[in-house]
């Protein structure tokens, strides 16, 4: 066990998984479990970097107060960050998103404003803006900011290359919200692993990246319009009504073998499976990245290996659809036990 002098310093080194009741017998299936980092998700690798590069460049000074557009998993990442370091937190977030991402976050210090649902993603970055412009604030950009690929090249893609150097990497999936891991993770192996396929997974009701339509942009790389292919989709964390200038890094660059779409429904089924037959507690995301996973898994040549990004813990989606069926009070078989 590590000792460290702040809860930042736990942020990374995310274990990688075998899969081995799930997985089709001719491949070895792996799952990077971010739910590991401190507060459950790969973003708090995002918080931390960009948190750190604007101390570093003198962008973010002592005592200020940060503010961010999130659905949730970046908010609560800054949220632990700017508790560690004493910055105030102002979270822009849609009202769709679950209510237990706003309580996390405030439970951690931060203040929450809720945005329309209407409004969609652009709507809670423009009041993230606009509270920036007025108040001072320095605003951390996280979907036009290069210190959040930045960060997953120093540590997702180097992991990843560590975790199996000397072995086979056929194939990474992974979904994409903001790009920073798709854009970070690809520089290091499209650099030293470049037999690796890049498998990117997105909603099948807003998949931006395979309808080829360019994201119209303003000046500063922001998006400038909700994308023409984007309708509401039940993947929290996962693809906005834009495509963010990070994720156009992966784009631009040709590094992406392959474009799957996904169901928000098979994403749930995948996640209640990894849960009950292999004993690791991911969210929608995670579980529709995990259906990408198993889609690639069954067309493989034999002995490929394959690893799939689980963004975040389950826990963030106890009230949403994902355990609809998840009964509070006994079955009626609990009950029957009961009385024994």
């Amino acid at each position: 066990m590590a000792r460290y002098e702040s809860i930042l310093g736990a942020v990374g080194r995310t274990p990688v998984v075998r899969i081995n009741r799930l997985a089709p017998g001719h491949v070895a299936l792996y799952v990077k479990v971010e739910a590991f980092n401190p507060l459950g998700s790969v973003k708090d690798r995002l918080a931390l970097g960009v948190i750190e590069a604007a101390e570093k460049s003198g962008a973010l000074a002592p005592g200020q107060t940060v503010v961010e557009a999130t659905s949730g998993n970046t908010g609560i990442g800054l949220a632990m960050v700017c508790a560690a370091k004493g910055y105030p937190l102002v979270v822009t977030m849609a009202e769709s998103f679950s209510v237990e991402r706003r309580k996390l976050m405030r439970f951690l210090g931060a203040r929450v404003v809720l945005t329309p649902a209407a409004e969609k993603g652009t709507g809670m970055v423009a009041r993230a803006k606009r509270l920036a412009d007025k108040h001072g604030w320095f605003m951390t950009r996280q979907f036009e900011n290069e210190a959040n690929a930045d960060m997953h090249e120093r540590t997702t893609g180097r992991e990843i290359v560590e975790d199996f150097a000397g072995e086979r990497l056929d194939y990474w999936v992974t979904g994409w919200g903001t790009g920073g891991t798709l854009a970070g993770v690809s520089r290091v192996l499209k650099r030293e692993r470049p037999e690796t396929k890049i498998i990117v997974s997105e909603p099948n009701v807003a998949a931006l990246m395979s309808d080829g339509t360019p994201q119209e942009r303003n000046a500063d790389g922001s998006a400038a319009a909700t994308h023409p292919a984007w309708t509401p989709h039940a993947i929290q964390g996962w693809t906005p009504d834009f495509i963010p200038l990070v994720a156009q890094e992966a784009i631009d660059n040709g590094v992406i073998d392959q474009i799957l779409p996904v169901a928000a429904a098979h994403g749930m089924e995948w996640a209640r499976e990894l849960a009950a037959k292999e004993g690791i507690f991911t969210g929608v995301s995670g579980g529709s990245t995990f259906a990408t996973a198993m889609e690639v898994a069954r067309d493989a040549p034999e002995g490929s290996a394959i690893l799939c990004m689980l963004p975040d813990t389950g826990e963030r989606y106890l009230s949403t659809p994902l355990f609809s069926d998840v009964e509070e009070e006994m079955t009626d078989e609990e009950r029957t036990l009961a009385e024994q």
